[in-house]
């Protein structure tokens, strides 16, 4: 009988150790400072925010996307609508939200599964060029929903990283209109590649 309780344990627990694998997420990344971009964006006399989409040949959750595009849009509708009413240079900055990668757990699976839907996760990159289409900037923003945590508040928690990444995006933009200083991506140590 001893024998066969601690086998049956130690099954549980190599079941609980993989059930717990799939809880991390797998989007990372790749640094925890975006650099200054090229320029400060009031060298511009006009900014434009294209609505977000994802990096070529990339599939992933089309509501994830449309709300961090509806959170970025709304943040600088009001900055945007003040920078270009100034005169224009005949300069024109294009901003383009790219989701590179996106684990977006919610809904049913989310209700049902809990924290065993695993963590959400998303990378989002700012491709900011001049209407030629040279670079001023590229930075990254990172954000995750622990699978416990989003787990015990149904979805809550996913929902909340869409909306955290999508400020730090407008945050960059913001902080890099009157001075170019770069900005977080969001990530800590742990979610580095």
């Amino acid at each position: 009988m001893n024998v066969v309780l601690k086998r049956g344990l130690l099954l549980s627990a190599i079941f609980a150790l993989a059930l717990l694998q799939g809880c991390a997420t797998s989007v990372k990344a790749n640094a925890t400072q975006n650099p200054a971009p090229k320029e400060a964006f009031a060298s511009f006399g006009r900014i434009i925010v294209k609505p977000a989409i994802f990096r070529d040949g990339y599939s992933g959750d089309i509501s994830g996307l449309l709300k961090i595009n509806d959170n970025i849009q709304k943040d600088l509708a009001g900055p945007l609508e003040n920078w270009n009413k100034r005169p224009a240079n005949g300069r024109t900055l294009v901003i383009q939200p790219v989701v590179e990668e996106i684990q977006f757990q919610h809904g049913a699976k989310r209700v049902l599964l809990g924290p065993l839907a695993g963590s959400s996760g998303v990378l989002l990159r700012l491709n900011v060029t001049d209407a030629e289409g040279n670079s001023v900037a590229r930075p990254e923003f990172f954000q995750r929903a622990g699978a416990m945590a989003a787990g015990f508040v149904f979805g809550v928690h996913d929902n909340l990283m869409l909306t955290r990444v999508a400020n730090l995006a407008s945050g960059y933009v913001i902080s890099n209109y009157s001075a170019a200083v770069g900005g977080p991506t969001g990530a800590d140590d742990k979610a580095l590649r």
